[in-house]
């Protein structure tokens, strides 16, 4: 079997081989990681949501998304109640808090989340341990994310600070944890009380709510509860399933916010990045090797034949420089998960492992193509 020409010229120079593959496993390493944060940005949009008990949702036109809700009447989840299908509606109070670091005296801001403590609101086992409901229950107490960033302090149980809101500071004692993260929405968040909730947010009232859950019977049709929900509640409230929040909070974030515009450039920059260094790779080859391809266009040699080296030394770069791209990043991807104690959602997919491939072999292609035109415009007559 024979050695394919594309191959030999690139071994021919091994120290620019080498550089090459690392070039190549640079660009690839970037655009890995742009992906794995906006993919982080989507899952996190949707993270809190699929820890909330709620088939559909009440929120204000005016919201965003779950970190900037604005209030509305309670009376809608009274309202709510009475649909047909419907099994529970329940409030939910939002909001940030100042929490002083107790060791640092550091202030900084930790997302709140306030309960009616009779309410089954989240789908997290813990919330439901004897100890975790009787710590619900006490005055200034609150359940502490362990996901929550180290930045916070510590996070046993029982400790001490205080927490701030509109400038007025209370005692707060963590009387318990459970896990949820927070992901870009929030670097941290607790659960409390509603009644808790109206003393650390006053004069916040519990008569003005940040977002309606309402759950539906196992045998109730979705469609018809939204529809007849919609038909009866006035404009102050949006009627959207958990697919559509979901899907609005991830468009939210990816499309109206600049964190979500710098991962998406990042992966624009990466990919031009990666032209440029093989483009420059291939140019210098093909520079080197002029007079090689020369002679066997005098041989008789077509210009296809000799640009499909040109793309094959491409194409194997490509290659060549995904798989120790790709290793690196699935260790950059862990090391990232560690440092934010799980709270970032950001772990490899098939789907995104496959576009970069394909990502890496177009964009050597290209600059491959662009190459060409040094081999196609080769005449031997000048060459030699």
């Amino acid at each position: 079997m024979k050695t394919p020409i594309a191959w030999l010229n690139l071994v021919h120079e091994k120290t620019r081989l080498v550089v090459a593959i690392a070039g190549v496993s640079f660009a690839v390493i970037l655009v890995f990681m742009n992906l794995g944060f906006l993919g982080s940005l989507a899952k996190s949009a949707s993270q809190m949501y699929e820890q909330i008990n709620a088939d559909i949702y009440l929120r204000s036109p005016l919201a965003l998304e779950i970190s900037s809700t604005k209030p509305f009447a309670i009376e809608r989840i009274y309202q709510a109640r009475g649909v047909n299908g419907v099994e529970r509606a329940m409030p939910l109070y939002l909001g940030y808090l100042q929490w002083r670091n107790p060791e640092t005296r550091l202030s900084r801001a930790i997302f709140a989340f306030g309960i009616n403590p009779n309410d089954p609101v989240f789908l997290i086992p813990e919330l439901d341990s004897p100890a975790n409901r009787a710590a619900l229950l006490r005055p200034d107490t609150v359940l502490y994310d362990r996901l929550s960033r180290p930045e916070y302090g510590t996070q046993e149980i029982g400790t001490t600070t205080e927490a701030r809101s509109r400038g007025i500071g209370r005692k707060v004692t963590i009387g318990g944890q459970y896990t949820f993260g927070g992901g870009f929405a929030a670097d941290g968040t607790l659960i409390m009380t509603d009644q808790n909730f109206r003393r650390y947010f006053d004069p916040f009232g519990l008569n003005r709510v940040s977002l309606g859950l309402v759950k539906l019977r196992s045998d109730a049709d979705l469609d018809k509860v939204v529809q007849e929900l919609r038909q009866i509640l006035p404009k102050d409230v949006e009627v959207i399933t958990k697919a559509e929040i979901i899907q609005r909070d991830r468009a939210y974030w990816i499309g109206a916010t600049s964190t979500g515009f710098i991962f998406g450039m990042g992966v624009i920059v990466s990919c031009i990045v990666g032209v440029v260094i093989v483009y420059q790779i291939l140019y210098t080859d093909v520079s080197s090797h002029l007079r090689q391809y020369a002679t066997l266009k005098a041989m008789g040699y077509r210009s296809r034949v000799l640009c499909a080296i040109v793309i094959q030394e491409a194409i194997i770069l490509a290659l060549l420089g995904y798989i120790p791209g790709f290793a690196i990043s699935l260790g950059l991807y862990d090391l990232t998960l560690r440092a934010t104690s799980g709270g970032l959602p950001i772990a490899m997919e098939l789907e995104r492992a496959i576009l970069v491939l394909l990502l890496t072999i177009l964009m050597c292609t290209l600059s491959g193509l662009v190459s060409l035109q040094k081999v196609i415009n080769a005449d031997p007559a000048e060459v030699f």
